[in-house]
C-alpha cells in the first residue's frame, strides 16, 4: 500500500468495500460459504490499529458493501428507498464491530474477542429496533459449509462465532503482533479449531436408532401473478392449493403417490377468512376430504376490531377448523405500520401495510398425532421462537411462507438457508411450504431432500424422521450467545479497571499527603 495518508485511506476504504462484498457473495444462492471468513479477515486487517472513529467508518463501509447487495428484494415492488434505508441502518452494526476490533484487536487472545464482538453486534441488530432484523447473520450463509454441525451445539450464534473466529485468526496470521510466535500459534488454532470441532460432531447429528417416521406432503399451489397485488386474486390462490391437493389425492388413489399423514399448505394459502366465508371453508373442506387427512392451512383471520391475524390452523376433513397458531413476530412496514400517520405521508406504499396483531404462545400444535412447530415465514430467522417450539415438544418444524411479493429474488434462498440451519440446530425435519416457491423438505442434518422451482404448482411427498430428543443447542437456548456477549463486556471492562487499580497502588504516601495539602 502507498504510504501517503490520503492514498492509504482510500485504499483502506476500497478494501473495506471488498470485505463486505466477500461476505455478500458467501450467502445463498451461491455456495461460496468459504469467502465469509475471508471477508471478516480482510476487514479485521483493515481496521486493526486504527482509532475508534476510523474503525467505525471502515466497518460501516464494509457493512454497506455487504448489506446493500444482500437486501435488494426489500425494494422490488416498492422502490429503492426502503431497501437502501434498511441496509444503511443495519450496516451500523458492522460499524460497531469495527469499533470492537479496534478495542480488542491487540489484546491477548484477540481472535476470540473479535469473534465475540461480531456475535454481539448480530445479537443487537436481531433485537432492535422494532424487534430486530436477523437477516445476514454469518450463520445463515453456512448451510453448505463444514461448520454447519456446530449449530447443534450452540445454535446460530456459535456458528457465526466460528466463522468470525476463523476470519480473525487468519487476520492475526497476516499481521505481526507484539509476540509474533504466540500470535501465529493462536491464529492457526483459531482457523483450524472450528473445522476440527465440527467434523467431530458429525456422527452426533445423525438420526438416533429410536427415531420414527411419518409421511408428509408439502403443497405449493402457486399464485396468479407477482407483486404486491398478487392477493387481489385471493380466491384464485386458494383454489390453486385446493386443486393441487386434489391432484395429490388422485395420485394417491391411483397408487402413484404415497398417502400422507400430514399435509402442509403455505402462509396466505387462504387470504379469505375461512372462519367467516362459507365458500372458502367449503373449498378447504373439499380438499381435506379428498386427501383424507387434516391440512395445515395458512390463512388470514379477521378480528372484530378490524385488525387481522396471520394464522396457521389445522383443518380436519370431518370436524373442520381446529388448533391454530398466530404469527408472533410481524414484519414492520409490511404486516403492520409503526407511526402509521407519519409514514403514510412519506410513502404512497405505506397505506398497503397491514393491520395485523401478533399472537402469543409457544408456536406449536398437534396434527394427526404429530407435534409441529410453526415458524411462519419471517419467524424462522429468530432463534428464540423456533427454540421455544422444539422445547415444547415439536417433532417437526414447519415454515409456511409467502414469498410471492419478492419475485425471483435471492430472498427465498436466504430464507431456505435459515431453515437448513434450524434443522441442524434442533435436530428436526423442516418442511418449507411456499405459495410460489421455493418449497422444500430438509432433513435433520440440514440437507435439502427435495425442493420445488419458482412459480409453479407442485407437491413434495416424502417420508421424514420424527425426533423427540433435544440437541445441546436446544437445551442451552440463548446461553451461548449471552456468554459471548458477557465475555466481550468483561474483556472491555476488566483491563481498564485493573490498570486504574494498579495506578492507585503505585501512588506513594507522599503523593497522598501532597494531594491532601493541595485540597486544603
Amino acid at each position: 500500500m502507498s504510504r501517503h495518508p490520503a492514498v492509504l485511506g482510500a485504499q483502506r476504504l476500497v478494501a473495506s468495500v471488498v470485505a463486505g462484498l466477500l461476505l455478500w457473495v458467501s450467502f445463498p444462492p451461491r455456495s461460496l460459504w468459504f469467502l465469509a471468513p475471508v471477508g471478516v479477515a480482510l476487514l479485521v486487517v483493515v481496521v486493526r490499529g486504527l482509532g475508534v472513529r476510523a474503525g467505525f467508518v471502515h466497518g460501516y463501509v464494509a457493512g454497506l458493501g455487504f448489506l446493500v447487495p444482500l437486501l435488494p428484494w426489500v425494494g422490488i415492488y416498492v422502490g429503492p428507498l426502503p431497501w437502501l434505508a434498511l441496509a444503511a441502518f443495519e450496516a451500523l452494526a458492522v460499524g460497531l464491530f469495527g469499533i470492537g476490533v479496534v478495542l480488542v484487536g491487540r489484546r491477548p487472545g484477540a481472535p476470540l474477542w473479535i469473534a465475540c464482538a461480531w456475535v454481539t453486534t448480530e445479537a443487537l441488530r436481531s433485537r432492535v429496533p422494532l424487534g430486530g432484523f436477523p437477516w445476514g447473520r454469518l450463520a445463515f450463509g453456512q448451510p453448505e459449509g463444514p461448520l454447519l454441525a456446530l449449530a447443534s451445539i450452540g445454535g446460530a450464534p456459535l456458528l457465526s462465532f466460528a466463522v468470525a473466529l476463523m476470519g480473525a485468526g487468519a487476520a492475526s496470521l497476516l499481521t505481526r503482533g507484539p509476540r509474533p510466535g504466540v500470535t501465529a500459534v493462536g491464529g492457526l488454532l483459531a482457523v483450524a479449531l472450528p473445522v476440527l470441532t465440527a467434523f467431530t460432531l458429525l456422527p452426533s447429528t445423525a438420526n438416533p436408532a429410536t427415531a420414527t417416521s411419518t409421511s408428509v406432503a408439502v403443497i405449493q399451489g402457486n399464485v396468479p401473478r407477482l407483486g404486491l397485488d398478487f392477493n387481489a386474486q385471493r380466491a384464485a390462490v386458494l383454489n390453486n392449493h385446493v386443486a393441487e391437493t386434489e391432484r395429490l389425492a388422485a395420485a394417491v388413489a391411483a397408487g402413484t403417490a404415497p398417502a400422507p399423514n400430514i399435509v402442509v399448505w403455505p402462509e396466505n394459502a387462504s387470504d379469505i377468512d375461512p372462519l367467516q366465508d362459507p365458500a372458502a371453508a367449503a373449498a378447504i373442506t373439499r380438499a381435506a376430504r379428498a386427501i383424507g387427512v387434516p391440512i395445515l392451512v395458512g390463512a388470514v383471520l379477521g378480528n372484530p376490531d378490524g385488525t387481522t391475524r396471520n394464522t396457521v390452523l389445522v383443518w380436519d376433513p370431518v370436524t373442520g377448523p381446529g388448533p391454530q397458531v398466530d404469527k408472533r413476530v410481524l414484519v414492520p412496514f409490511g404486516e403492520y405500520l409503526p407511526a402509521r400517520a407519519l409514514v403514510e405521508k412519506l410513502s404512497p406504499y405505506a397505506a398497503r401495510a397491514g393491520s395485523f396483531v401478533p399472537g402469543s404462545g409457544d408456536g406449536t400444535l398437534t396434527m394427526n398425532g404429530v407435534r409441529l412447530a410453526v415458524a411462519i415465514c419471517y419467524e424462522v430467522a429468530f432463534d428464540d421462537l423456533v427454540g421455544d417450539s422444539v422445547r415444547a415438544g415439536a417433532q417437526i418444524i414447519t415454515v409456511p411462507s409467502n414469498n410471492a411479493t419478492f419475485g425471483r429474488s435471492d430472498m427465498t434462498y436466504q430464507q431456505l438457508a435459515m431453515s437448513q440451519v434450524r434443522a441442524v440446530e434442533h435436530g428436526r425435519t423442516v418442511l418449507v411450504a411456499a405459495t410460489s416457491g421455493v418449497s422444500a423438505v430438509i432433513d435433520p442434518q440440514g440437507r435439502v431432500i427435495e425442493q420445488t422451482g419458482f412459480f409453479t404448482a407442485a407437491t413434495l411427498s416424502d417420508r421424514v424422521v420424527l425426533r423427540s430428543d433435544l440437541t445441546l443447542a436446544t437445551r442451552l437456548g440463548g446461553l451461548p450467545e449471552l456468554a459471548m456477549v458477557l465475555a466481550l463486556a468483561l474483556v472491555l471492562l476488566i483491563p481498564p479497571a485493573l490498570g486504574l487499580a494498579g495506578r492507585r497502588r503505585q501512588r506513594t504516601p507522599s503523593d497522598l499527603s501532597f494531594t491532601m495539602k493541595s485540597s486544603n
